[in-house]
């Protein structure tokens, strides 16, 4: 089971604008991480989406990881604007993904940490550089086999993100909440990586 999950902005959004953030942390169990300008980002949306306003104050996607070494800074700046296509003269624009992917890429204490988006760009990106990948479906479906939520709930839950606004994939019935893929079945949360796999049906 990998020690380390790094759901992006988009991710904190989707959940809280449901309110449901309980549900995507008690699939984190203890692994969430973020970076500064994440954690930016979320205070940010907090206007529009009270549910993120205490956040930091919670504690449970830890202290914001802050990237402050000269060649970190350097490799995040390339990535902001060379990869994730932010502009020059607007350093905060895709900052949570450069550094986010910096930080899984370079820093060998997360070299096996899962990065949370709904971002496809950024998520194919990733996944050319061999980090592991999942969405904010993923994380219901976890949330629905560790029995946080039922999947009809659940299902509701993501029709609703919809329609308000918010654009994860969906799932096209409620049977495929309830089918974990082999893929993400290691982020199921209390169990061992035999266990979460012979739970990936």
């Amino acid at each position: 089971m990998s020690d380390f999950l790094f759901p992006d902005n988009t991710v904190l959004c989707n959940f809280a604008a449901v309110e449901r953030l309980d549900l995507l942390r008690a699939v984190l169990a203890g692994r969430g991480k973020w970076t500064a300008a994440v954690a930016r980002e979320a205070h940010k949306s907090a206007e529009q989406l009270p549910a993120l306003r205490d956040l930091r104050q919670q504690g449970w996607l830890g202290e914001a990881i802050r990237v402050t070494a000269p060649d970190d800074r350097e490799n995040v700046g390339h990535l902001r604007t060379a990869v994730f296509g932010g502009q020059g003269d607007r350093y905060l624009q895709h900052l949570g993904e450069a550094e986010t992917c910096h930080i899984i890429q370079r820093w060998p204490q997360f070299s096996d940490a899962w990065w949370i988006s709904d971002d496809k760009s950024a998520l194919e990106y990733a996944i050319g550089q061999g980090i592991m990948t999942a969405e904010t479906l993923d994380m219901m479906q976890l949330a629905v086999k560790a029995g946080f939520v039922a999947a009809e709930d659940g299902f509701a839950l993501m029709q609703k993100m919809r329609q308000l606004n918010r654009y994860p994939r969906l799932p096209r019935s409620v049977t495929d909440l309830t089918v974990l893929p082999w893929s993400i079945a290691e982020l199921l949360p209390g169990q061992s990586d035999d266990e979460a796999t012979a739970h990936a049906t």
